[in-house]
């Protein structure tokens, strides 16, 4: 590599060390000492175009050490893909286009959020999975050749989460991810055998990867290495040794330059070290500038040639052009839920799992962006689609997934897989392990990204299994993360339109079913079903003097409750709530005409936490449900011994009502 490459180089440290200092708030280490990875990967191997950073042929660049973020702005710059000099000096400040951690959607040429150590890497390994996908059901594997690039710390290689990835990447042989270990063994307390002493590349080989070793600051090697990874069978780990805030001579290799700025004389004491003018911050030398804008420039014609060659592919090939525009465009049938009434099964009672797993073969039939699978739980989930193969090292155009027991890696290679732009993804596993997927599920509502959670056995109707597997709280958790749509349909007929409200939405959306068998809603009822509308009334008497909200498996015991009632004289409305967040969005008025204010006898059943529930019963409403633990038992023993059926709600209401 020549001088004007090396001082390009600099420049990322110079600049990351500039922004820091001016925001007063920073990771400046880890740019400063990843520099020569990332530089060296950008000019010479990663295809972009700087002129359409969405472009769908790009390769990915994942920086899963996500504090590290003005190394990603500062190529950005360089590369001429928007970001302006303006951007970089507002760095961490109000309304800018470089927020401390990289966000998908906010800054144009950020392929994914990361922050949260290992997710960017999890991430990066759903994106691979997408890509074999698309590039298997296009029939072309060399037109549709992207690679996944991520660079990661040791603070990622000690997240679980990228265990798990690196685990699920390496059985399915996913060569299509190069890896950049930044081996600075530094975190912010001190040296990293302070709690870490594994054996990297022992550890990857094990799980099927291929490893290497380079000097994380000879572009040379690093360029050798990646040449060589390009043609490996297998996902690559490319072990770099680096130096943590390279380039400060008080700091570099310490915890110091880590999380915070280098403080004003040291960042000069940069600049001299290595020969940029003192007196100036955020500055560019003309050479570097020449050579970033002659590298944009070749990238931009290597993408438009790319592009060319696929367009001439579907020139030749209309079918696979009518399928790719399908999968980038998201494509759902108008008539989605017409569709799906059809097939669930509407005339006995039925566990909402069961009609989920109806509702996902006819989706699969008819969008063929629709992909997904389990954590080991499909035949309880009912989430394999009979009618698909699996996705294997030797059939990546297989549509069902197999995470194996790894709910977290599931959670953020689904995040990936809808970010990369092919799929709607779906996962599944039992409700209650959505515990070890929350840190998933709320990077994916922070980023927009389309997909659904199916989580099964979704109450303490479990029964046998006890209260380790029988979620209490975790309808509050769900409902309390931002951008997430909940959904916990009562019957068949209401899971299908959940099922449509997902598939279309722009937004992650959890659905909640039943492990039971569950009564199917009056024709009347199902009639008139809008989920969107997040509830509805599904009963009621004139001059009602209560009103009685219950979701999911509790809308049938409302409503048998209510019958009881109503033979004893009491006048009620029953309404269904499947999803509060969509009733949120309503309109005043139609939020008054379904809990109107001059009703304020109100009463929620649910077979959950009754946390929140004051929002709508008031706190002089009476709230049944499980403020405490489940036990082992058979359902319909624990729905007696909680008090969670028709005749003990019923009971309870009526007692209600005589106060």
């Amino acid at each position: 590599m020549n001088d004007t490459f090396s001082r390009a180089v600099d420049t990322i440290r110079v600049l990351s060390a500039d922004a820091v200092q001016k925001a007063n708030s920073g990771h400046p280490g880890m740019p400063m000492g990843g520099a020569d990875i990332a530089f060296t990967l950008w000019e010479k191997h990663l295809r972009f175009n700087p002129k359409n950073t969405e472009w769908g042929g790009r390769d990915r660049f994942v920086l899963s050490t996500g504090h590290g973020s003005m190394l990603i702005y500062s190529l950005l710059h360089l590369f001429e893909c928007g970001l302006t000099m303006d951007d970089l000096k507002e760095f961490r400040q109000w309304d800018s286009l470089t927020p401390g951690h990289p966000e998908l959607g906010h800054t144009k040429g950020v392929d994914i959020t990361t922050g949260p150590l290992g997710s960017g890497f999890a991430s990066a390994v759903g994106m691979a999975m997408a890509a074999k996908q698309l590039a298997a059901r296009m029939g072309n594997t060399e037109l549709f050749d992207q690679y996944m690039y991520v660079i990661l710390g040791d603070g990622c290689q000690m997240e679980g989460s990228t265990a798990e990835a690196a685990s699920l990447a390496g059985h399915l042989k996913l060569n299509n991810i190069i890896a950049f270990y930044d081996d600075n063994q530094i975190t912010i307390e001190g040296a990293t055998d302070l709690a870490f002493s594994e054996d990297i590349a022992g550890r990857y080989e094990s799980l099927g990867w291929a490893t290497m070793k380079v000097d994380g600051h000879n572009p040379a090697e690093i360029d050798s290495a990646i040449v060589e990874a390009k043609k490996s069978d297998k996902p690559v780990m490319i072990i770099c040794r680096t130096v943590i805030g390279k380039g400060s001579p008080n700091k570099s290799g310490k915890a110091s330059s880590h999380g915070a700025p280098l403080g004003a004389d040291e960042v000069a004491l940069v600049k001299e070290t290595l020969n940029f003018p003192a007196g100036e911050s955020f500055y560019i030398p003309e050479d570097v500038a020449a050579l970033c804008k002659e590298a944009a420039a070749r990238k931009t014609a290597e993408a438009e040639a790319k592009e060319a060659a696929i367009a001439e592919f579907f020139a030749a090939n209309p079918e696979k052009a009518e399928l790719y525009n399908k999968l980038v465009n998201k494509e759902v049938p108008a008539n989605l839920i017409e569709e799906l009434l059809k097939v669930v099964t509407a005339d006995k009672a039925v566990a909402t799992r069961v009609s989920s797993g109806e509702c996902i073969q006819k989706i699969s039939e008819l969008v063929p962006a629709f992909t997904g699978g389990s954590a080991d739980l499909s035949p309880s989930c009912k989430s394999d689609v009979a009618a698909e193969t699996s996705f294997q090292a030797d059939n990546y155009a297989g549509r069902n997934f197999h995470y194996g027991v790894r709910e977290f890696a599931m959670g953020l290679c689904a995040n990936g897989q809808s970010a990369f732009g092919t799929t709607i993804p779906y996962t599944s596993t039992f409700f209650v392990f959505c515990d070890y997927m929350k840190p998933a599920i709320r990077l994916a509502a922070l980023q927009n990204l389309p997909q659904t959670y199916v989580f099964t056995h979704d109450s303490f109707y479990v029964g046998e299994d006890g209260p380790t597997h029988q979620p209490i709280e975790h309808l509050t958790m769900l409902r309390s993360i931002p951008n997430l749509t909940v959904l916990r349909p009562a019957d068949a007929s209401e899971t299908a339109h959940a099922w449509a409200h997902a598939v279309a939405s722009s937004n992650p959306v959890a659905l909640l079913l039943t492990r039971q068998n569950v009564p199917q809603l009056p024709a009347d009822v199902v009639a008139k079903i809008d989920i969107t509308k997040g509830a509805y009334v599904v009963s009621e008497d004139a001059d009602f003097e209560a009103i009685i909200m219950a979701s999911g498996s509790e809308v049938a015991v409302a409503l048998e409750a209510a019958e009881t009632l109503r033979a004893q004289g009491k006048k009620l409305r029953v309404v269904s709530m499947p999803s509060w967040d969509l009733f949120e969005k309503q309109s005043a008025d139609y939020k008054e005409s379904v809990l109107p204010s001059t009703c304020l006898k109100r009463v929620s059943v649910e077979a959950a936490s009754t946390f929140g529930w004051d929002k709508y019963t008031g706190f002089a409403g009476l709230k049944i449900g499980l403020d405490h633990f489940g036990a082992s038992a058979p359902g319909g023993v624990l729905a007696e011994k909680f008090g969670i059926n028709p005749k003990d709600v019923a009971a309870k209401v009526a007692t209600y009502l005589a106060d």
